[in-house]
Parts: C-alpha cells; sequence; structure tokens
C-alpha cells in the first residue's frame, strides 16, 4: 500500500541568515531545516511548531505556508514536504532539546546552496522555493472538523 511520509520543515530567517540544524547521519555531518514527520492529532502548522522547539529550543509560529514537495528520497521512500517561513527580528539563541540535533547554526542562502553536506536536496530546493518570493496563507492548508478534543 502507497504511503508517503508527511513532513514539515520550517525556513526560518533572521537578518539575513537562515537557521539549520546539524545531525550526524550515517557518520556524517548533514545540514537540515527544522523539521519531522507530522504525529497523530495535530496539524501541519502544529507539527512544525514543535518541531522547530524541538530542534532548535525557538517558540515561533509559522507565518506563511511556502509549498509542497513531493519528493521520492534516493532510497524510494515516498515524502510530502510541507514548507513553512517563519520570519524573526533577531538570531535567536538556540537550544536543541533533540538528541539528534548537534547544533544549530545561522547561515547564507549561498552557504545552504552550495553546502555538500545537505540531508537531502530538498534542503536546498527549499531555499529556492523561500527566494521567490511566494508566500500563502496557511489558511490554505486548513484542517476540517478539527481540532480533535484534546481534554478527552
Amino acid at each position: 500500500m502507497f504511503k508517503p511520509h508527511v513532513t514539515v520543515a520550517c525556513i526560518v530567517h533572521a537578518q539575513g541568515k537562515f537557521l539549520v540544524v546539524e545531525e550526524i547521519v550515517n557518520g556524517r555531518v548533514t545540514w537540515n531545516q527544522p523539521a519531522g514527520h507530522l504525529e497523530a492529532d495535530e496539524t501541519l502548522v502544529e507539527a512544525a511548531a514543535r518541531e522547530l522547539w524541538e530542534e532548535t529550543g525557538i517558540q515561533a509560529q509559522p507565518q506563511h505556508f511556502v509549498r509542497m514537495h513531493q519528493w521520492i528520497a534516493p532510497d524510494n521512500t515516498p515524502f510530502l514536504r510541507f514548507l513553512f517561513a517563519i520570519e524573526l527580528d533577531e538570531q535567536l539563541p538556540t537550544t536543541p532539546h533533540d538528541s539528534d540535533i548537534e547544533r544549530c547554526v545561522w547561515v547564507t542562502a549561498d552557504d545552504i546552496l552550495n553546502a555538500d553536506h545537505l540531508r537531502s536536496p530538498l534542503v536546498a530546493e527549499s531555499i529556492r522555493s523561500y527566494q521567490t518570493g511566494v508566500r500563502y496563507p496557511l489558511a490554505v492548508i486548513g484542517e476540517f472538523n478539527w481540532p480533535f478534543t484534546r481534554d478527552a
């Protein structure tokens, strides 16, 4: 049965720099946007804010939807990756809560676009999508019959 992995990612931008997280994947340092899988009973926007906090320690809400990428990884795993933008006034300090994150780094778009250690090609493609300037209101990915009753 076809079941793509649904993931979220945040382009976090402040003062001309972008926030990346460093992870060790197969013994190699890689860069990624703060990103991860959608969990049960959460919206895509909630997942993006949660992943941002878990991987960077920054509490912020996505402000815009940028793009959805449909991608097949080299191991043939299918992904649907929902990309959000978060504009901050300043580069905030980071404290990763996820043990998979080695550290967070503020870098330029060119640093990302020219890096040879990206987690996937979607990391650079996300920067290119952001650079187009196209932003959509979060309502374009609105929920239907939501939220689940969380207190039950």
